[in-house]
């Protein structure tokens, strides 16, 4: 019924999708799913009336994931582990006199590449480019582009490695 629900309300829906119970989506019609994407319990994606969101074929979103989803997208093979997150905006805090939920929200897009692999509890901040293949460990935080097929980890993180070296 689950499944029933997303492809009725989303922008596009592929083939295979698996929706766990109690998956949260907030303006469906924003969003693109591609084929053999698995949603996990408890996931919460938020897109905005004028957004997008794109995940592609053969994404696998663990349970409690939550994704500012207000111009997304998750390229085919991409893994996120549980509680991972996406932050795709943020406030301006200009001017400073004014209370900081009340100043200008500026959305940058986010982009997870081919086959990148995001950790358990990672998180993802606004305008970040996770390159194709790249892994981002557990618990880090990035607040900068990562690049292709790079293991980056750390608060905040940073490339330990490239996957192809030996």
């Amino acid at each position: 019924m689950r499944r029933v629900l997303v492809r009725a309300l989303a922008k596009s829906v592929g083939n295979d999708l698996q929706v766990e119970a109690n998956v949260v989506l907030k303006h469906p019609e924003t969003m693109e799913f591609g084929d053999s994407v698995f949603l996990g319990a408890q996931c919460m994606i938020q897109g905005r009336f004028d957004g997008s969101c794109k995940i592609g074929n053969h994404v696998w979103i663990g349970p409690q994931a939550y994704f500012d989803a207000r111009c997304l997208v998750l390229e085919d093979y991409v893994g996120w582990g549980p509680g991972g997150k996406v932050l795709g905006s943020a406030h301006t805090g200009e001017p400073v006199e004014d209370p900081i939920i009340a100043t200008p929200l500026v959305i940058k897009p986010v982009v997870i590449g081919f086959g990148a692999d995001i950790g358990t509890n990672a998180v993802i901040l606004p305008g970040v480019r996770v390159g194709a293949n790249a892994i981002i460990g557990a618990g880090a935080v990035v607040n900068h582009d990562v690049p292709d097929y790079a293991i980056a980890a750390g608060v905040p993180a940073r490339v330990m490695r490239d996957r192809r070296d030996k």
